[in-house]
This record gives C-alpha cells, sequence and structure tokens, in this order.
C-alpha cells in the first residue's frame, strides 16, 4: 500500500493558469472559465453578497 509520495507522480496537467482579467492564478484551461472573478462566463465581475468586500 504506496500512497503519499508516488501519487504526486501522476500530477502533470495543468488546470488552472493566470486569468487575463484579475491576474489571478484561478483560469481554468478546460472550462475556458476564471474561478475568481467569472472571466469567460460573463462579463460582470463575479461575486457573492456574503462577502465582505462585495
Amino acid at each position: 500500500m504506496t500512497r503519499g509520495t508516488t501519487a504526486h507522480g501522476k500530477r502533470n496537467s495543468k488546470t488552472h493558469i493566470v486569468c487575463r482579467r484579475c491576474g489571478d492564478h484561478s483560469y481554468h484551461i478546460r472550462k475556458k472559465r476564471c474561478a475568481k472573478c467569472g472571466y469567460g462566463a460573463t462579463s460582470r465581475i463575479r461575486g457573492y453578497g456574503w462577502r465582505k468586500g462585495r
């Protein structure tokens, strides 16, 4: 039963890259959507009412 470090060798595909709009490393390549600002899905900046900053 080897888990630990041997499983880390399979982590070689990128899911997120730097977003053009917000500059955060949250743009999902396959979904073509930023997890932080919502770029690619909507023209409005993503935000929620429960978040203090918005």
